[in-house]
């Protein structure tokens, strides 16, 4: 099956080479620059340890975010010279790269596959070579058939600890250079059998701590211990008394109990192989000589004095004592606080640190108390790191003659230190080579210094490599573009490049028709090879020839020049102003050579302004004409953000002019600055801000706004001055809440509109002042007889005006001169009762409400009267009659007390058994004011006892005398039987048997009978006495008829149904008449299930 990874690869690739063949058709790159390119790509694609590569300078340039229109597309020069260039990189030779190193191996020694793969790959052109290494010594793969080679990888055949343990490393190689892999160990996974010979039983007394060993059988990597009690699998479950140690396998109980009698089995686990092992039972006894008695806390089992711990792993602590009563374990850190992280396992057994840090290192103490006494143990943590990359070495091109200079640096704890290979051999400082640390520097270069190089970092904890390939150029010159257009503006300076790839550096001479060029003040030599002509005319014009030659041979190349009109550009309007969401065209205009292309960008601000971000504000529009381009920048909707510098840049190759252009923006003014209260009042604030930005139109206006927490949101407030000018930055907000907090701001407006407010002030409180609002809606009446209820509607907090704010009640009987005045301390009170037995019900008084605060009192709500309360009724109606009307109703019926104070807004109806007790029995009570109510639900022949109270909101009055009915007996249960019916026509014959009633039932008082039409609503009762009776169907359809028994005692079960089907306006004819039977199961005669209705 292939790799799934592959397809998306190939993709990636594709696009990758697709992406370079536009780059470099947009800018012209170094050969080398390609190289590192490809170089850099693969690696990162398949292994992210593949080592980094850095680019040289020169290197591709970042496609610009902006567009560029330009009013002809680019030659195709520049691609074809790319795609040479990528033909070329295909070809390119460098050393070996590792994409895959070797990784760890654990090997399960009974696995079904005996095979051990350490996988190896690089690339590199040539190919590279491969060859392995175990523990220094080189592998020999062409010996025997245990070792073998497929590409880099190593396969083991037959694999034995005692043979292949060991770290490994892989060497590729091709002409180069070598580089050699990081290591890879190899170690095998196994666990052995325990030793079959029966263990020993463990006799304790009873509370006595018992330690029973596991001594596990050899093993390889880490294993988990468990305990199984009795068998498998009961597995022994850890609390603060029993603990299981991952250090030693131990079975540790500190106090033991009768219910740990038994035999314990070790039960070890291989992480890496999954097999598990038993070990024989050990058998725990209580001895018969006593009890333990209470002991001191002995710490049995802890973590070692000195714990390493690699950074990002998870530490666990352990600690555990033996000890009578069970001993409790605390922790904590000398010097420190335990990592929040941290969490206590296993009832605190183990203190577990999850991705440790090097800060997290320190001392630390597990505690181990009881009443007896306690004990403690320290020990150090201390965690290190693998080194780390900081700066690494990247592949370098030099030229014969000069100098390397290498840095590559680590992080690591202890320190890294540091050792260099060249072509896998170790590197010292002599000669021209020095070596300092991570710094490699070679003087003089030449050809023999070209290699593969890594820089090796390590301390005792782990090793890394850094790679990078060394070149030494030597080579002739070559101008990988000749001959090149140079199109220059008349009257300006014009520079052509001289930029051969050669090694070692070339020496470089200017001809022109054949005569060396002398620097002059016009034509001037620059230290880069570069000719520069001061102030070109028509008369420079002409062919220019660069010669470069070093000791490996010359080459030349032809620069043509050719002078062209200068560009003029024209950007109008030059300023202009507009307001906020009107609209604005400039309009760019270039006179140009018409042998040059054009191109044009537009700039907000010197920087370029996005076309394809989706604002909708900027639309270009682009027209070209004979020596004439113009492009039209037209702006939408302008926003005050719009305002700045505009600028029209037109470009060709000879040279680039630009224009500007200032957008003025009017619109409502800015935000004002700071709020700041200066002085505060019981009922003004004095404020004061700094002026913002007009927009270019004078603020004529400021509006002050006020928040605070009975407010909704933001509101005007009124000002002094009113208006607050524009001129102003002062002014006073008038008419506020005493004993209010308030945010403040300010808003500016001027002739286009208002602009947005200032940021609030800090929140002040108003001062204190006597409460200046009544309360409202004073009310009352309803409370018990002799009670006075005045209810009023609160006051709110916005209007209370300070602290210790109450009422004050203020209450007098008609006609009477003196006022009572009571204090109600509760701000949130709505409610006072004033009770005076001597005043009868209904008695008026006059009522008013004031307020007060610790400032003083208020003012009253008007004077209102207020009826003092009638009280819960007096007299329990009269003449209660009952009497049932079928088994399960009994009808009530009660005459009301005479009219009068305590009048009734109901009545209660309570009944119960005669047999028993009142409290026992139900209540109903009446929806309105009436005098009769039915009584469901009740008992067949049964007696119960009936009495009616009166009640309104403030209570019940008493009851009246009882009475007592009986239900009658139950319906007959017995359906009517045997329906017999005859159609003649739409008439319908109906009979059936007669019920009759059993001792118990009500007696028979006659019939009801059924007749509906299916699909409609109509429905026909018939009553009769008789068990017959004489139906008329209105119309065709489908009919269903039932009967239902009545009796005294209600309406009994129902029949059968009879379902007829009759067609409409069809009818029998006369002396057709035909007898049926209700049960056979005939064409339209139809027996159902009789059903309730």
């Amino acid at each position: 099956m292939g790799s799934p990874w592959k397809p998306i690869l190939l993709l990636s690739v594709i696009s990758g080479l697709s992406d370079l063949a536009w780059a470099v058709a947009a800018r012209p790159i170094s050969y080398a620059t390609v190289l590192r390119m490809k170089a850099d790509s693969s690696p990162s694609l398949l292994n992210p340890r593949a080592r980094p590569r850095q680019q040289p300078d020169g290197g591709l340039a970042a496609s610009p975010d902006w567009p560029v229109f330009a009013s002809h597309p680019h030659p195709a020069l520049s691609l074809l010279g790319s795609q040479e260039d990528y033909r070329s990189e295909e070809s390119e030779e460098f050393g070996p790269v590792f994409i895959q190193e070797p990784d760890d191996v654990i090997f399960p020694l009974d696995s079904g596959d005996n095979k051990v793969v350490m996988h190896c790959e690089a690339r590199g052109n040539p190919p590279p070579a491969y060859s392995w290494y175990m523990n220094g010594s080189q592998v020999d793969t062409r010996a025997g058939f245990r070792y073998r080679l497929v590409k880099g990888n190593l396969i083991i055949t037959n694999a034995s600890e005692s043979t292949d343990f060991g770290t490994y490393q892989c060497r590729a190689e091709n002409t180069f250079g070598v580089v050699l892999s990081r290591d890879a160990h190899l170690q095998f996974a196994y666990i052995g059998a325990f030793s079959a010979k029966t263990r020993g039983g463990v006799s304790v007394r009873e509370g006595q701590g018992v330690v029973l060993m596991c001594t596990p059988p050899p093993h390889s990597p880490e294993i988990i211990y468990s305990w199984v009690f009795n068998e498998f699998p009961s597995f022994v479950a850890e609390d603060s008394r029993r603990f299981i140690s991952q250090m030693t396998g131990n079975l540790y109980v500190s106090k033991v109990q009768p219910s740990d009698v038994g035999s314990y089995i070790c039960l070890l686990k291989n992480t890496a192989t999954n097999t598990r092992v038993l070990s024989p039972p050990t058998p725990l006894t209580l001895r018969t000589d006593g009890v333990m008695g209470e002991y001191e806390p002995k710490i049995e089992v802890h973590f070692p004095t000195s714990v390493l711990a690699a950074r990002g792993v998870t530490v666990r602590l352990e600690c555990f004592a033996l000890g009578n009563p069970v001993p409790t374990i605390t922790w904590r850190k000398l010097n420190g606080n335990i990592p929040k992280k941290a969490r206590l396992r296993k009832s605190q057994a183990v203190l577990e640190i999850p991705n440790i840090q090097l800060e997290d290192s320190g001392t630390y103490e597990c505690k181990a108390e009881n009443p007896r006494g306690g004990t403690a143990f320290k020990g150090h943590l201390q965690v290190y790191t693998l080194p780390q990359w900081v700066r690494m070495i990247n592949d370098t091109q030099l030229d014969s003659g000069e100098k390397l200079q290498w840095e590559c640096k680590a992080t690591g704890r202890p320190r890294p230190t540091y050792r260099w290979l060249r072509n896998g051999l170790p590197l010292t400082s002599q000669g021209r080579m020095e070596i300092v640390n991570g710094e490699l520097s070679i003087n003089k270069l030449q050809p023999v210094d070209s290699g593969m190089y890594q820089c090796v970092a390590e301390n005792k904890y782990g090793t890394i490599y850094s790679n990078a390939e060394l070149k030494i150029l030597a080579s002739a010159p070559i101008f990988v573009t000749n001959p090149v257009r140079v199109i220059a503006t008349l009257g300006k300076d014009v520079s052509i490049e001289c930029k051969p790839r050669a090694s070692p550096k070339p020496r470089i001479t200017w001809k022109r028709v054949d005569r060396k060029i002398q620097p002059s003040k016009r034509m001037m030599l620059l230290r880069n090879n570069t000719l520069r002509i001061v102030n070109a005319s028509r008369a420079d014009e002409g062919d220019y020839v660069c010669r470069a030659e070093n000791q490996l041979g010359w080459a030349e190349m032809t620069a043509t020049l050719w002078v062209k009109e200068a560009m003029r550009v024209e950007l109008s309007p030059s300023r202009v102003e507009v307001t906020v969401g009107e609209s604005v065209v400039l309009s760019c205009k270039a006179a140009h050579d018409t042998s040059l292309d054009v191109t044009f960008q537009w700039l907000f601000n010197h920087k370029p302004i996005g076309f394809q971000q989706g604002s909708g504000h900027f639309e270009y529009i682009h027209t070209v004409r004979a020596k004439l381009s113009t492009v039209d920048l037209m702006i939408r909707s302008i926003l005050l953000k719009h305002a700045g510098k505009y600028g029209c840049r037109a470009q060709t190759s000879a040279d680039t002019v630009s224009a500007e252009s200032e957008l003025l923006v009017r619109g409502p003014p800015g935000p004002p600055g700071v709020v700041i209260v200066e002085e505060i009042t019981e009922t003004t604030a004095t404020l004061s801000w700094t002026r913002g930005l007009d927009n270019h139109s004078p603020i004529s206006t400021y509006h002050l706004q006020a928040r605070s927490p009975f407010s909704l949101g933001w509101q005007t407030v009124k000002t002094d001055p009113e208006p607050v000018t524009g001129n102003l930055e002062s002014a006073m907000a008038v008419e506020l809440n005493p004993w209010v907090e308030y945010e403040f701001r300010v808003v500016a407006s001027n002739a286009i509109g208002t602009g947005d407010p200032s940021a609030p002030s800090r929140g002040v409180r108003t001062k204190e002042a006597v409460p200046s609002v009544a309360p409202v809606n004073v009310s009352g009446g309803n409370g018990r007889r002799h009670e006075l209820v005045i209810s009023w509607e609160p006051v709110s907090e916005e209007f209370q005006n300070g602290e210790g704010f109450g009422y004050i009640v203020a209450f007098r009987a008609n006609g009477t001169r003196g006022w009572k005045e009571k204090m109600v301390t509760s701000a949130d009170s709505t409610t006072y009762k004033y009770r005076d037995e001597t005043f009868p019900p209904l008695t008026p008084f006059e009522v008013k409400v004031g307020v007060y605060n610790n400032k003083g009192d208020g003012p009253f709500s008007p004077v209102v009267v207020i009826h003092s309360a009638e009280g819960e009724p007096r007299e329990a109606p009269s003449d209660v009659k009952a009497y049932a009307i079928s088994a399960s109703q009994i009808r009530v019926t009660w005459r009301p007390p005479n009219p009068g104070p305590g009048r009734p807004k109901g009545y209660e109806v309570s009944y119960w058994k005669a047999a028993d007790k009142e409290d026992s029995g139900w209540k109903q009570r009446t929806t309105k004011n009436e005098t009769a109510l039915v009584l469901g639900g009740l008992e067949g022949n049964s007696q119960y006892v009936v009495s009616v109270k009166g009640f309104n909101s403030i209570g019940q009055g008493p009851a009246s005398t009882t009475v007592v009915a009986k239900t009658r007996k139950a319906p007959p249960v017995q359906p009517p039987g045997n329906l017999l019916w005859i159609q003649e026509g739409n008439n319908v014959s109906l009979s059936w048997e007669p019920v009759k009633a059993k001792e118990n039932e009500s007696d028979v008082i006659g019939y009801m009978v059924l007749l509906k039409q299916e699909g409609r609503g109509h429905n026909q009762v018939t009553r009769t006495i008789n068990p017959s009776t004489t139906l008329t169907l209105p119309e065709g359809g489908t009919y269903v008829i039932e009967v239902r028994v009545l009796s005294e005692g209600g309406e009994g079960a129902v029949s059968s149904q009879i379902r007829l089907v009759t067609s409409s306006g069809v009818r029998a004819k006369s002396g057709e008449a035909k007898e049926h039977l209700a049960w056979p199961a005939l064409l339209l005669v139809l027996l159902v299930p009789s059903a309730s209705w």
